[in-house]
């Protein structure tokens, strides 16, 4: 059974920066699907950046592009999100999630291919 744990979040003025983290256990498969997703209240839950395990170009949407970057430790089993020119917009709560399947790259913001996540860890940016 997969477990992931998010940590990193925290409160940062617009233009600041964040690194997440999310702790991975329990791999059974050479390849997983992960992706970070936000929530932010009253919205849908919405995927910013994705990245198959086993090697491949990560791929982002429009709205985070050039600011924010994922990334992999496979030694360590952990993903990242480096945040960089944070913006009050992104603000919300913070997932990270695996899926044990190859996700096609026009699918991998449908959060329901996504069989594993982590608990979320907030993301607060001020004006």
């Amino acid at each position: 059974q997969v477990q992931l744990v998010d940590s990193g979040g925290g409160s940062v003025q617009a233009g600041g920066s964040l690194r997440l983290s999310c702790a991975a256990s329990g791999y059974t498969y050479s390849t997983y699907s992960m992706g970070w997703f936000r929530q932010a209240p009253g919205k849908e839950r919405e995927g910013v950046a994705y990245i198959y395990t086993g090697g491949g170009k990560p791929v982002y949407v429009d709205s985070v592009k050039g600011r924010f970057t994922i990334s992999q430790d496979n030694a360590k089993n952990t993903l990242y999100l480096q945040m960089n020119s944070l913006k009050p917009e992104d603000t919300a709560m913070y997932y990270c999630a695996a899926a044990s399947t190859i996700i096609p790259i026009q699918a991998l913001g449908d959060a329901i291919r996504y069989n594993y996540w982590g608990q979320g860890t907030q993301v607060t940016v001020s004006s």
